[in-house]
């Protein structure tokens, strides 16, 4: 897994490429913890090159999730290929999270 963070206009934008599971989910959620701990309201989580998540990847999700609720502020995830929306949908995480099929879409939801 590789986690990149970048930052357009206030709206700070974490890449997580590979597999989010068991092995790599304490690594991402160190980044996202980090981000919302520096008062970002405004977070963009880019899944196009996310090519597996597991149970202890949507909690790590699900964490962030609370945590910014709590700050009153906003996660959006972006890209998320089939099997990846799957999962979300599955799950029901695609209730719990506001998801765009472009990042693009994403930016202008802030």
């Amino acid at each position: 897994m590789e986690i990149n963070r970048t930052e357009h206009n206030g709206i700070v934008e974490i890449n997580i490429s590979g597999r989010l599971d068991a092995a790599t989910s304490s690594d991402a959620e160190s980044v996202i913890t980090n981000v919302i701990e520096e008062n970002n309201t405004k977070v963009l989580i880019n899944l196009e090159n996310l090519t597996y998540i597991s149970s202890a990847g949507l909690r790590v999700l699900l964490v962030a999730a609370k945590e910014m609720k709590a700050k009153n502020g906003k996660i959006i995830l972006c890209s998320l290929i089939d099997n990846v929306k799957s999962v979300f949908e599955i799950s029901g995480f695609s209730i719990i999270f506001e998801i765009c099929d472009t990042k693009e879409e994403a930016l202008q939801k802030f």
